[in-house]
């Protein structure tokens, strides 16, 4: 293969390696793929974990204890501040997704149901993030310790497919001889 139709440097093209391990294909990447991941999209992950703490905790305050009119204010104030420091750290996409789902209060006090649900909404709506990032941190976990199985496998030498190295009393497969290679005595 020559230099001229793989070039590792390039970002553009996405390697397709064989199990011998030669690339076999170059691909342009997909429309998809183009799209930010969903770990990219929280720009300050810690600031977002801290705030849905805190936000979480004000919802267990507001559920155990009735408020009164300049508390329930307070809270009202501390809910959209909220959302505001969250928005900082956030990607637009998510900034254009919180907006759209978290409606603001009016220029009255809330009540305490009111509060209740602007919190539970904005708890939900965190608690979805934090579980899309977990899932797709996971998937990309998956998707390199396959590759790198696959490399593995690709190397000369590598135990054949239902062996594994290293483990005691391990009995060779039907596909594999009951020695390995090696000089023999």
């Amino acid at each position: 293969m020559s230099a001229e139709s793989f070039d590792p440097a390039s970002s553009d093209q996405h390697v397709v390696v064989g199990p011998d391990g030669q690339p076999v294909a170059a691909q342009e990447p997909e429309a998809d793929e183009e799209e930010r991941s969903l770990t990219e999209l929280v720009e300050q992950p810690a600031k977002v974990m801290r705030i849905g703490s805190m936000i979480r905790q004000l919802l267990e305050e507001v559920k155990s204890a009735p408020l009164d009119e300049a508390s329930r204010a307070r809270l009202r104030d501390i809910h959209q501040t909220s959302i505001k420091e969250l928005e900082d750290g956030l990607a637009p996409e998510l900034v254009e997704e919180l907006e759209r789902l978290s409606l603001p209060f009016n220029d009255a006090t809330p009540s305490d149901d009111e509060l209740r649900i602007a919190q539970a909404q904005l708890v939900g709506w965190l608690e979805g993030l934090f579980h899309g990032i977990q899932t797709a941190i996971y998937a990309q976990q998956m998707a390199a310790q396959s590759q790198l199985q696959q490399m593995r496998r690709a190397l000369p030498g590598a135990p054949a497919a239902g062996m594994h190295p290293g483990v005691p009393g391990q009995q060779p497969t039907e596909d594999t001889p009951p020695h390995g290679p090696g000089m023999y005595l």
